[in-house]
C-alpha cells in the first residue's frame, strides 16, 4: 500500500533530548448539566497555532483518529456518540499525502450520558494525535476524571498529575531508542493482537519509511504509466491518427504561432481528460478500498479476468469498442471550434482509440490500485497521457520531423499482439496472489514458471514469424529491430527455465510464487539441516498457522507472534517480526535479493527468532479466535487480517514488508526498516538489534 503513518522517527530520536518540551495540545474536561436525569460531559483541546489534532472521522489508511473510551459504571450509561464541534477542515496533509480531516485552534468534543443518581464521575482515556506541516508527535492517550452534579449547572475536572502530555511521551520514546527508557510511563511488555491501546514505542517508525516508499511507489506508477503511453502511441488505433492532427494544426490555425497554441491546447486536454478518469476511479473505489485491494483475494482474482480479457482483445479474438453514439457526439463537439472544439476533438481521440488504448488504460489502472495507493490511478494516469500528449504536440510543433516517422504497417499490428502476451503473462500474476492466500496449491512456483515460459516462448516464436494469427499481414523478412526483440524475448524464456529446478531467478523473483513452493527445488538441500526437526519444531511440536511451506532459504521461522515470543524466551534470542504478504512484490525482492545473502542468512538463522506474519492469509480462524478490532471496530475472522490488525495496532503502519527487531518483552531494539535491497542497510539492522539486546 497502500497506510497508516505516525511520525518521523528518526528525527525524534536526534533531537528530542536537546529539544525544548512540546506540548501543543492542552485539555480541559467539565459537565454540563441537560436535565435532571442527562448531562453532557464537554472535552475540550486547544491547539497552539500551526498543530491540528485529527478528528474522530478518518477514513482507513490515514493518520490515528481521536478516539475516546469511557470505563463502564453502575453509575451512568452514555447516550449515542461522541460529537466534535466545529466541523472538522478536510484538507491534504503532507505528513500523510491524503486528504485528512483535523481541527485547528480548538475543538469541543461531546458526550451525552444518563446518569442513575445526581452525582457520578465518569473516567476514561483518549486517544489523539497531534502534527504541523513538518511532523508528528506520537500518539498519545490522555487519561481523564469528570465529576458531574446534576445539582449544579457545571462541574470541571482537574487535569492533576495523572495526565501525560504528548511531548512527554516523545522524550520518553527517544530515551526507549537509545536503551534508557527506564521511566516509561506505558507497559513495555508484549501487546497481544486485539488490544486497544498502541505501543508508543512502536508507532515512532513509520513515518519516514513510508512517506519514502509512497514516493516511490507514485514514481514507480507514473513511470509505468508513461511508458503504457509510449505503448499505446504505437498501437494501430493511434499511430496513423499523428498525420492527419497534425495537418489539421498547421491548416485550420492559419499561423504558425496559433498553430503551436492550439497543439498544447490539444495536448493538456488530453492529460486532462486521462488524469479525470484516475481520479474517477478514485472516487468511485474510494481510499479504503484502494488500501485493502493489494491484498484483497477477490480484487486479484477480478484483476485477473480483466487482464485476461485484455489479453484475449490485443491477440485478436475481438475488440472492445464504446458505442458509436458517444463517440459521434464528441466528434460533433469538436467541430465547435476554439477551446471547447479542442477539448472535445482530444476527447473524441481518447474515444476513438479505446479498442487499442483500453486495455492499456485498464491494465495501468489494474496495476495502479493492487498497490494500494490513494492517488495511483491518478498518477498512473497523468504518466500515460503525458506519453501520449507529449508527441501529438512535438510533432504539431515541429511538423517537419513527421517525414522521419515509420510508415504505417503490419508492425503495428505486431506491437499490439505483443501487448496482449505481456498482459497474459501479468495476469498470472494475480492469480498466483489468490493461489496463495487461499492455500489453494495450484500455481506453485514451478507451475506458474512453466505458464509463463510457454508464453514467452510463443511470443517468440510470434515475434520470429513462425506463428502466425487469423488478422496478421504476410512478411517476407523480418526487420533488424523485430529481430533482435525476439532474441531479447526467447534469451528471458531460457533464463526462466533453471527455475524449474529450483534457479532463484532474482532478476524476477519479485513477480514469481515464494520459492519454498517449489515442487522439486534441487537448490533446498543445501537449506536442509541433518540434525532432523529443528529446535523450533521440537519446542511447539506443530507450528500454530504454519504456512503452506516453510519460510525461504531453510530459515525456521515462525507464523505465530505467541509462539514465537514463548520460544525467543527459552532460548534468550532477539526476535525479527517479518510482516509479509502472499502478494507483496517487494517483500519477494528482499527474501530473493537481501535475505539469500550469506551474511544476511546466517544472521537470521543464528542470531534472530524469526516471526513472519502474512497479512493476507485468508485462513479462517477459529470461532474462539475471532475478536472484534478495538483498532478499526472490524471483525477479525481471518489469519490475514489478525496479523494486519496486529501491525495497525502495534506498530502504527499497514505497508508491508515490515522488519521489526523485537527483545523478550516484545518492545523495539531500533527503529523498524522496510523496502530496502541494500544488503548491508540490512547487516547494520540486524547488526544493530542484537547490540542493543546484549545491553538489556
Amino acid at each position: 500500500m497502500k497506510k497508516i503513518l505516525s511520525l518521523l522517527l528518526f528525527f525524534l530520536a536526534l533531537n528530542a533530548a536537546s529539544a525544548q518540551i512540546l506540548t501543543p495540545v492542552k485539555w480541559s474536561f467539565s459537565s454540563v448539566k441537560v436535565n435532571d436525569r442527562e448531562a453532557d460531559l464537554v472535552i475540550t483541546a486547544k491547539i497552539e497555532p500551526g498543530w491540528h489534532v485529527y478528528s474522530q472521522f478518518i477514513e482507513e489508511g490515514g493518520p490515528i483518529p481521536t478516539s475516546f473510551k469511557f470505563n463502564p459504571s453502575p453509575d451512568y450509561s452514555l447516550i449515542g456518540k461522541v460529537t466534535e464541534t466545529p466541523k472538522a477542515v478536510s484538507a491534504f496533509d503532507n505528513n500523510f499525502g491524503m486528504q485528512i480531516s483535523w481541527h485547528e485552534k480548538q475543538v469541543v468534543f461531546k458526550q451525552r450520558i444518563k446518569l442513575k443518581n445526581e452525582r457520578a464521575t465518569v473516567e476514561g482515556t483518549l486517544e489523539f494525535m497531534v502534527c504541523n506541516d513538518e511532523k508528528c508527535l506520537p500518539p498519545a492517550e490522555e487519561s481523564f476524571s469528570i465529576p458531574v452534579n446534576l445539582a449544579s449547572t457545571s462541574s470541571s475536572s482537574s487535569l492533576g498529575s495523572s495526565s501525560v502530555t504528548a511531548e512527554t511521551e516523545t522524550v520518553n520514546i527517544a530515551d526507549s531508542i537509545t536503551g534508557t527508557a527506564s521511566s516509561m510511563p506505558r507497559d513495555s511488555s508484549a501487546m497481544q493482537p486485539g488490544e486497544s491501546s498502541l505501543a508508543v514505542d512502536s508507532t515512532v517508525a513509520t513515518s519516514a519509511a513510508g512517506s519514502a516508499n509512497s514516493d516511490v511507489s507514485l514514481w514507480a506508477i507514473f513511470i509505468t504509466g508513461f511508458i503504457g503511453g509510449l505503448a499505446a502511441f504505437f498501437m494501430p488505433c493511434i499511430y496513423p491518427m499523428i498525420p492527419l492532427t497534425v495537418s489539421y494544426f498547421t491548416k485550420k490555425a492559419g499561423s504558425r504561432a496559433k498553430g503551436i497554441q492550439s497543439a498544447i491546447i490539444y495536448g493538456l486536454s488530453i492529460i486532462v481528460i486521462y488524469v479525470a478518469l484516475g481520479l474517477l476511479i478514485t472516487v468511485l473505489f474510494g481510499a479504503s478500498a484502494l488500501n485493502e485491494a493489494a491484498s484483497s483475494a477477490t480484487f486479484n482474482l477480478l484483476f485477473f479476468l480483466v487482464l485476461v480479457i485484455f489479453a484475449i482483445s490485443f491477440l485478436g479474438a475481438f475488440e472492445i469498442t464504446l458505442p458509436s453514439a458517444l463517440v459521434n457526439k464528441m466528434d460533433e463537439k469538436s467541430n465547435t471550434g476554439g477551446l471547447v472544439g479542442l477539448f472535445f476533438m482530444a476527447f473524441t481521440l481518447a474515444l476513438v482509440s479505446f479498442s487499442c488504448t483500453g486495455p492499456i488504460i485498464g491494465t495501468l489502472l489494474v496495476d495502479a490500485v493492487s498497490k494500494g495507493s490513494y492517488l495511483g490511478p491518478a498518477t498512473g494516469m497523468l504518466g500515460f497521457s503525458s506519453a501520449l500528449a507529449i508527441p501529438f504536440t512535438l510533432f504539431a510543433i515541429f511538423p517537419s520531423w513527421l517525414k522521419e516517422m515509420p510508415k504505417s504497417g503490419g508492425w503495428l499490428n505486431t506491437v499490439k499482439v505483443s501487448l496482449g502476451f505481456i498482459e497474459l503473462a501479468l495476469a498470472f500474476k494475480f492469480l498466483s496472489n489468490v493461489d496463495l492466500a487461499y492455500h489453494w496449491g495450484v500455481f506453485d512456483r514451478d507451475v506458474f514458471l512453466a505458464i509463463w515460459i510457454i508464453i514467452f516462448a510463443v511470443w517468440g516464436f510470434y515475434l520470429l514469424g513462425k506463428i502466425r494469427l487469423s488478422h496478421d499481414l504476410n512478411i517476407e523478412f523480418i526487420s533488424l529491430p523485430r529481430l533482435f526483440f525476439a532474441m531479447f524475448v526467447l534469451a528471458f524464456t531460457l533464463y526462466m527455465i533453471p527455475g524449474l529446478w529450483g534457479a532463484p531467478l532474482k532478476a524476477i523473483s519479485a513477480w514469481l510464487p515464494p520459492q519454498p513452493t517449489q515442487d522439486f527445488d534441487l537448490t533446498a538441500a543445501q537449506y536442509q539441516s541433518s540434525a532432523g526437526a529443528s529446535s523450533a519444531e521440537k519446542f511447539v511440536g506443530v507450528k500454530k498457522y504454519a504456512s503452506l511451506f516453510d519460510a525461504p532459504h531453510g530459515i525456521d521461522a515462525f507464523f505465530d507472534y505467541d509462539q514465537g515470543m514463548a520460544f525467543a524466551r527459552k532460548v534468550n534470542k532477539p526476535v525479527l517480526v517479518d510482516f509479509t504478504g502472499w502478494s507483496c512484490v517487494n517483500c519477494r525482492k528482499m527474501e530473493a535479493s537481501v535475505w539469500s545473502d550469506a551474511s544476511v542468512l546466517k544472521r537470521l538463522k543464528e542470531n534472530y527468532v524469526v516471526i513472519s506474519l502474512y497479512v493476507d492469509d485468508k485462513t479462517e480462524l477459529a470461532e474462539s479466535e475471532k475478536y472484534t478490532s478495538s483498532f478499526s471496530n472490524k471483525l477479525i475472522k481471518t489469519v490475514g487480517s489478525k496479523w494486519s490488525d496486529f501491525q495497525a495496532t502495534r506498530f502504527g503502519t499497514n505497508s508491508q514488508p515490515y522488519y521489526a527487531l523485537l527483545n523478550l518483552n516484545g518492545s523495539l531494539l531500533v527503529s523498524p526498516q522496510s523496502y530496502n535491497l541494500d544488503i548491508n542497510n540490512y547487516i547494520q539492522f540486524l547488526d544493530s538489534g542484537t547490540q542493543e539486546f546484549s545491553r538489556n
